[in-house]
């Protein structure tokens, strides 16, 4: 019976954070981008396109992988997709050309590591180009290396270093989910940056000012991802521990 009243609160507490969570973050339409398409000059975006391209391939790969060993974690890759495209459609404007929004990619490279999540996050931008015309594709391969390349890569360091250090699983979640936010929009001012160096102090002044344009919005952002992240996790451990342990998320005791 406690359990069972346990899960409800679980589920009750997790769809009180999203309806809170959209009521303060109501997407802005007429600015609703990631960096936008054409923003970038031309070999910026096949620059940032290159880099992006091998973390693609790897991914493919790893998801596949997952799939054959896994093909019960067919529907929690889907629900860390669809994740990371319902937070990321969050826009608030901030610097010319982007926007500030929660990006999503720290559980599913928690789930399923980094690589996995460089294809389930280009695909969440990908889709949001084409319909809901946030970003665009020649800026494809830079937002892809901000929020599903370097964001899952901080997000999957974090949680191992954390839970490695004996520290508690939830905060490794929070740390993740908030830190992946967070490096996400350090990348994307230093994209923004070295496409548009300031006439004084060049790249370094541009970075410095991109950055502290994007905090404003961006570190209550990451805070607030962060705790989502902790109640979506709560659910996984009430309705989905199986699947937890088989990846290895969870002791095998901790799921009885």
């Amino acid at each position: 019976m406690n359990g069972k009243r346990s899960r409800i609160m679980s589920s009750a507490l997790l769809v009180a954070g999203f309806v809170l969570y959209f009521l303060m973050n109501e997407p802005q339409t007429t600015h609703a981008m990631h960096i936008m398409e054409g923003f970038l000059p031309i070999p910026w975006a096949i620059f940032w396109w290159v880099v992006f391209l091998p973390f693609f391939i790897l991914g493919l790969r790893s998801i596949n992988k997952i799939v054959k060993d896994h093909p019960q974690m067919k529907l929690l890759l889907g629900v860390a997709g669809a994740f990371a495209f319902v937070l990321s459609a969050l826009k608030i404007p901030s610097v010319t050309g982007s926007s500030s929004h929660p990006t999503g990619t720290g559980l599913g490279a928690v789930l399923f590591g980094p690589l996995a999540m460089s294809v389930l996050g280009s695909l969440v931008l990908f889709f949001q180009a084409l319909l809901l015309a946030h970003g665009g594709l020649t800026t494809l391969g830079a937002n892809a290396v901000s929020m599903a390349v370097v964001g899952p890569l901080v997000a999957y360091g974090v949680y191992r270093l954390i839970t490695g250090a004996s520290g508690g699983q939830r905060v490794a979640i929070f740390a993740a989910a908030s830190l992946a936010n967070l490096s996400t929009y350090l990348v994307t001012s230093l994209q923004l940056a070295l496409a548009f160096p300031a006439e004084t102090g060049g790249v370094l002044a541009s970075l410095a000012k991109f950055a502290g344009i994007f905090a404003v919005t961006q570190i209550p952002l990451a805070i607030s991802e962060g705790l989502l992240t902790v109640l979506v996790w709560n659910w996984l451990q009430a309705y989905n521990a199986k699947e937890l342990v088989q990846l290895r998320l969870l002791k095998r005791e901790e799921s009885l």
